[in-house]
This record gives C-alpha cells, structure tokens and sequence, in this order.
C-alpha cells in the first residue's frame, strides 16, 4: 500500500480523526491512511463476533514508522496490532521487539494461504514468522491504449525485453511523447525483480553487499540510455507534474503496483478512463511493488485479541476482498484469487479483466528474504547514487563501489 498521495491537510485531519478513535477499546491498532477506511468496513462485523473493540491509530507513513522505531525500542507506546511496510519489514523483524507468531500461534500453518515471496519477508534469518502480509503489490505495466493503438505498437511486443521498451521510447519521441515518468522506475523493477537464487535485494545470505553486481550495473545502464536518449520526462512520482503527465498523456507508460489502480481511477486521473490497460513488466520479470504486513509488539498486553484482529484481516478471505473492494489493497491471502471479482471487467482499464493479470503476476514472485540494511542500501542505491548517474552523468561503476562503500559503513554495527 502506498500513501504518498496523501495531502498534509488530510493527514492531520485524518490523525485527529484517528487519534480520537485511540482511546477506550479493548486493543488497538497502528497504521497509516488509507487502513482507516478499510478499517471502518469490517470492525464492526469484527466486533460483534469476537466481542473485541478496537480502535485505531493513524500516523503519515513517515511518522507511522519513526513513531513504531522509537515504541519498539523504549518497550513503550506502540498499538497491540502494528502495520509495517515492506521497505521497512527487514529492520522490523529484526528488532527483537516483535512476538514470534510461529512460537506463540503455530502461524507457519497458514503459509500455503499466502504468496510464498510475500510468506517469506515476514521471517527472520532462522525462518520464524513476525509478521503476517495483509497486502501485495504486484508490479505491472500501466499503458495508454490510445497512444499505443496511435503508434501502431502492440504491447507484447513493446515489453519483449529492454531494447524492445527502449525502441518504444524511441518511436515515441518522434511524437513529443515521453516513455515514461522517470528512468529511475526502470532501475529499481531490474533490481527488485532480477535476484538471483541465495541474494537478498542488496546483500547476499552472509550479509554482505552485493551492489556492485551484474544485476545493479545492468539496471543503471538500461536507466541511462533511457535518460540519455531523452525518452523520460525527468518527473518524480507523487509530485504535482506526475498527476498532471496521467492526465495530459505525457508519458505513454508507468511501471507500478496494482494499488496505482485505485489511485488512477480515484482522483489522479479519472477523466481518462477507458485510456489505460495494464501488461507484466518488460523483459518478462516478475516483480513487487509495495505491501504491509501486521505484527504483534511484545509491549502488547493482549496478544491474544490481537492475534484474532490479524486473522480476521489477513485469513478471513472477506476481509481480504472488502480491503480490495474499498481501498484497492491488492489480497496476499491466495485462496481469494478464484473469487468472481477477479473475473469482473474494470472499466477504467478498458474493460480489461486486469485482476487476473495483477494475481498471475502475485503467484509468480520469486521469494526474496530481506535484510536489516536493506532501508539504508535502497536510500544510497536509489535516491543517491542513481540519481548521481542519471542527474550528474557520474560513471556507473564509480558510483556503485563509492555506494557499496557506505552502505558498509552505515550497516557495520547492525
């Protein structure tokens, strides 16, 4: 899930909202926008049949995660159920301020009900569970049907494999129209989606780096010829001229999650339904974009009620499907895939049966275990030295072993 879309003034009205619901329930829960609306949907059917109130918590996702660091780390403070990002899951579970459900719950028996990639982030380094997934991300190919049926391009082939997008790109160009918000998307699909068998995202199995690897090097390289070739409109997601690109057409494509669905449709771009479908990603990769997981904090005096709270969330096929139905939080429980709305056409998408293509893509990931550095490497990897590369024209290997270099010093004592 992603909320990054949410505006200052919603934030604190929402946390005032929230805050005022923290108060006299039985247990609570902490999270960020947009849990509350999902939350709203099934407590009360929660209530009524477990006998549990709950009430909610909600911080920005910034603060959310500062907040819960600071709760786990003085035994004090944090809800009895917690939301974690999965940019966030490594460190968390590694904190030693989680319960270990599969000590005190038995929750490795629910595994085949899961995504095994999404399953495995929720484990520490001896394959305990702390942390249950609640949503995925799959990643795909947004594209503008018009643009492309315009081009005379057809999408398989567009996204055979990196050269084929580029020359896309290309194509495009010709036509003022950019293939693609930012180059930096297209690094960070290749390296989230390209690890090979016993890596982790930036470490391998003993913990050390691994930046400096084919897999780094080849996604800063098909990165810069998309930025040296002037086929991205330089524009950073989530900022004013990311909404207003959706609108005007500015760029053809947008490597993303399902939960951009939502965000679309809602209020980015709803005047151009019809315009968009979605496709895998290029060069035939499966990949992740975003999810949240539940734990428990040891600091919790009632473990148990909730424990029932992150069955009833992430077990409980309904409320896996009411989450998907309300706030466009794409299920990690499986067993829903074969539901009548993954078959329902969506209009927005041109009536495309585009749930299907979204879990198709979720059963697909390969497992990646994360790793307690891994929020410091993403920091010096995507927002330092690939902008160094792409804004600065900083050599690629240079780049990667000055980035290698910090991210040991910054994860020496962890």
């Amino acid at each position: 899930m992603n909320l990054k879309t949410i505006t200052l003034s919603s934030i604190i009205a929402l946390s005032l909202a929230s805050t005022a619901n923290a108060s006299d329930g039985d247990i609570r829960f902490d999270g960020f926008p947009d849990f509350d609306s999902s939350l709203k949907e099934f407590l009360p059917a929660f209530e009524k049949k477990t006998g549990i109130k709950v009430d909610y918590l909600m911080n920005n996702h910034g603060d959310h995660h500062t907040k819960l660091t600071t709760n786990l780390a003085t035994g004090s403070g944090a809800g009895d159920v917690v939301v974690v990002d999965v940019e966030k899951i490594g460190p968390f579970v590694e904190s030693g301020g989680l319960v270990n459900l599969s000590e005190k719950y038995g929750a490795d028996k629910y595994a085949e009900k899961f995504a095994p990639y999404a399953w495995a982030q929720g484990k520490d380094a001896d394959g305990n569970v702390y942390a249950i997934p609640v949503d995925l991300g799959p990643g795909v190919m947004y594209y503008r049907t018009d643009i492309f049926k315009k081009e005379g391009v057809a999408v398989d082939a567009a996204i055979t494999d990196w050269d084929a997008y580029i020359a896309l790109g290309k194509k495009l160009k010709k036509d003022d129209i950019f293939l693609i918000a930012s180059a930096a998307d297209v690094a960070q699909a290749i390296i989230y989606t390209t690890v090979p068998d016993g890596e982790g995202l930036y470490f391998d199995k003993d913990g050390n780096s691994v930046v400096t690897s084919a897999r780094f090097v080849k996604a800063f390289t098909v990165a810069k010829t998309i930025r040296d070739n002037g086929l991205d409109a330089h524009i950073t997601a989530w900022s004013n001229e990311w909404y207003e690109g959706f609108r005007n057409g500015t760029f053809a494509t947008q490597l993303s999650g399902a939960w951009l669905l939502g965000h679309l449709k809602n209020w980015i771009a709803p005047d151009t339904s019809g315009k968009w479908a979605v496709s895998n990603l290029p060069d035939g990769i499966y990949g992740s974009w975003g999810g949240s997981f539940l734990s428990i904090p040891k600091q919790s005096k009632h473990q148990d009620k909730a424990w029932e709270l992150i069955k009833y969330m992430t077990i409980n096929p309904d409320t896996q499907l009411s989450a998907f139905a309300t706030i466009a939080a794409f299920p990690s429980n499986i067993t829903t895939y074969g539901d009548p709305l993954f078959d329902q056409p969506i209009e927005f998408l041109g009536g495309q049966k585009a749930r299907q293509v979204f879990a198709n893509v979720a059963k697909n990931i390969k497992p990646v275990q994360p790793g307690k550095g891994d929020h410091v490497a993403r920091s010096i990897i995507l927002e330092n030295a690939l902008m160094q590369v792409l804004d600065e024209g900083k050599d690629i290997k240079e780049a990667l072993a000055e980035a290698e270099r910090l991210i040991k010093r910054r994860t020496r004592n962890m």
